[in-house]
């Protein structure tokens, strides 16, 4: 028969287990703490041989520190009532040397529960310990030396952009204090429009996939004001490559932006000038001519009548560049002014075209105007809008080449919670380069090249036409995609006071060339594609229906809340929020009276029709849409989705 385990014999078996291990000091003490076996481990951890040691109190290991608070005591007394303790601390060598040690002591029990002895292990930590040490006095000088920073903002974010640490330089540019801006979100130091457009979150996908963004723009402080920053923000992550947050590091160049911006200035001064001389030799040169033929006595009526005409014209063309320098001194010193009155803005076109209309005919260029066919009233002041909009219609000309296509449209359109009213001017022209986007309405402005351009004019006509609009309560914005990709001038002023969307057949002078059932509806055209929107509502407008036209998601929902369309032709691709989810929107929010909502989309398979369907789509029309299922699409009533 075997022999029963026993706890002699279980030392004996520990005692013969320690004896092999050199890496951990294994022994035993007794119930009072003194040690009753030593293994070489020991020996080699605490210098001390087994004759040296054995029969002496444990905490002979101790500092004098944690043998002031009786550490040794507690430590066996938690193992007693434990079976177990655990602990990392410092221990104390032979020579008198410290070294960090993890320790586990365990009580050894016989089978009726009485105490007999401790096992305690003890490994010796000291390079981990310091290791762990060198790295915090780095993390501590690093901490210090950023803290320390004052010309750059240096910040930490955790992985969904929440800020976690913060420096005296991003205290001293942003205006926070630590304790007010740890723990919220870094979109709060961009504009509403960079939230608006999903910047701040575009910065940290890029930095994640990339490991790195960097940007320049505008950022907010605290107080509001704006600043000019350069923005660098790193990725971080753990060594298996889970991302950790980011680093941000921010520059103030509020500085270096306004001393470009007066450089900028002065050399746009400087060209003026030498514009504004070009555009005066321009007809003085005629004029001159025209003196010298009239000294002439013996030439005949047929001459004389070309020297008028020549001075006639061109002392016109002098007229109009004093005009325009005495409307620069009227904006410098803050008394340009309008005189608004009700006045239908479709008679402005009308004035706007006939004046711009020899620089048009000049560059050989067709020009289509579309109008809605009732009036749309505004207050404006009929001379200076109409100073505006052949401003740009000028610049169309001029900047398009022989046989372009110019085309100027107003319509009626949404914005925000009021209806607009919007003067499209679009040219198939030599476009705008991407970086005069931002400043092509300043003064002195040209694009590039335009020395090398015939009639480039002084470089103000914009400037006045982006104050004229503003005086108005408007706004102008600039679209364009690049040089030798045209341009796009889109004018938005406020409709009258109570002027509201109306049908046709509400409006005077509303014209039909053909109705669905005898009936015209409001339809609302929602494509992010500018061509295919105006096209297609064109055809629906020849159809005899009244129509408004939205290119993205949001604008479409404000126009459903403010037009009320009894049809509704949406496209499905739209970037941002699609089609999909402008159709489950608008069905949520129970618009009165319900529209027809039709998907016009070049998605053509079942599961795409399935789709629409669920979505709350009554048709599914598929690209390119004849002018038959439009018909359809504007007859149909209380029909399940049909694809075509």
């Amino acid at each position: 028969m075997p022999a029963k385990p026993t706890p002699l014999n279980d030392s004996k078996l520990f005692q013969l287990m320690a004896e092999s291990v050199r890496d951990y000091a294994i022994f035993l003490l007794d119930p009072q703490g003194d040690i009753q076996s030593w293994n070489p481990g020991a020996e080699l951890i605490k210098q001390y041989k087994a004759d040296e040691i054995i029969g002496k109190h444990f905490s002979v290991f101790y500092t004098p520190e944690d043998i002031a608070r009786d550490w040794p005591a507690t430590e066996l007394k938690r193992a007693t009532s434990e079976g177990r303790f655990e602990d990392e601390g410092w221990r104390v060598r032979k020579d008198g040397s410290r070294f960090w040690a993890y320790v586990v002591i365990t009580a050894l029990r016989d089978p009726g529960g009485k105490l007999l002895a401790f096992s305690k292990i003890t490994r010796d930590l000291s390079d981990r310990r310091e290791q762990e040490e060198a790295l915090r006095r780095s993390e501590e000088r690093f901490r210090l030396l950023i803290e320390g920073v004052h010309d750059y903002a240096i910040y930490m974010l955790n992985p969904d952009g929440v800020i976690t640490s913060w420096n005296e330089g991003a205290r001293r540019i942003k205006g926070y204090e630590a304790s007010e801006i740890i723990g919220k979100h870094f979109s709060r130091f961009y504009g509403a429009d960079d939230i608006a457009a999903g910047k701040p979150w575009a910065e940290l996908a890029m930095a994640r996939e990339h490991g790195r963004a960097e940007d320049e723009g505008w950022r907010v402080r605290k107080d509001g004001t704006r600043f000019w920053a350069r923005v660098v923000v790193t990725a971080l992550k753990d060594p298996e490559g889970r991302p950790r947050g980011f680093a941000k590091v921010t520059q103030d160049l509020t500085q270096r932006q306004h001393s470009q911006a007066i450089e900028i200035a002065a050399r746009q001064v400087h060209d003026f000038i030498a514009v504004l001389a070009h555009e005066l030799r321009n007809p003085l040169a005629p004029i001159r001519n025209a003196a010298q033929l009239l000294k002439d006595t013996s030439a005949g009526p047929e001459v004389f009548e070309v020297a008028r005409r020549a001075i006639d014209r061109q002392s016109a063309q002098l007229a109009r560049i004093v005009d325009d320098l005495l409307d620069v001194a009227r904006i410098t010193r803050g008394t340009f002014s309008v005189h608004p009155e009700r006045t239908d803005l479709r008679d402005i076109v009308q004035r706007a075209v006939e004046t711009a209309r020899p620089v048009i005919e000049a560059g050989q260029h067709h020009l289509l105007v579309e109008l809605p066919p009732g009036a749309v009233f505004a207050r404006a002041d009929e001379l200076r809008l109409t100073q505006a909009l052949t401003n740009v219609l000028n610049n169309a000309a001029r900047y398009t080449d022989p046989h372009g296509q110019i085309t100027l449209a107003l319509r009626r359109e949404p914005h925000g919670e009021r209806v607009m009213a919007a003067l499209s001017i679009r040219d198939t022209g030599r476009g705008i380069e991407k970086e005069f986007l931002g400043s092509i309405f300043g003064m002195f402005v040209q694009g590039r090249h335009a020395a090398s351009r015939s009639q480039t004019g002084l470089g103000v006509g914009l400037a006045l036409t982006r104050t004229i609009v503003e005086l108005h309560h408007g706004s102008i914005e600039a679209r364009s995609e690049g040089a030798g990709k045209g341009s796009e001038f889109v004018i938005r002023l406020p409709l009258e006071e109570g002027a509201q969307f109306r049908a046709p057949g509400d409006q005077p002078g509303a014209s039909r060339h053909e109705l669905a059932n005898g009936v015209a509806h409001r339809v609302l055209v929602v494509d992010d594609n500018v061509d295919a929107a105006s096209m297609m509502a064109a055809l629906v407008r020849q159809l005899g229906h009244d129509v408004v036209v939205v290119h993205d998601g949001p604008s479409a929902l404000q126009a459903a809340e403010a037009y009320r369309p009894e049809i509704i032709l949406l496209d499905l691709g739209m970037p941002g929020m699609n089609g999909f989810e402008v159709a489950r929107a608008l069905r949520e929010r129970g618009i009165n009276p319900t529209p027809r909502i039709v998907a016009v989309t070049g998605w053509g398979k079942p599961e795409d029709e399935r789709r629409t369907r669920e979505a709350g789509f009554d048709m599914h029309l598929i690209k390119p849409v004849e002018e038959s299922q439009i018909r359809q699409a504007l007859r149909l009533r209380g029909q399940r989705p049909t694809r075509h």
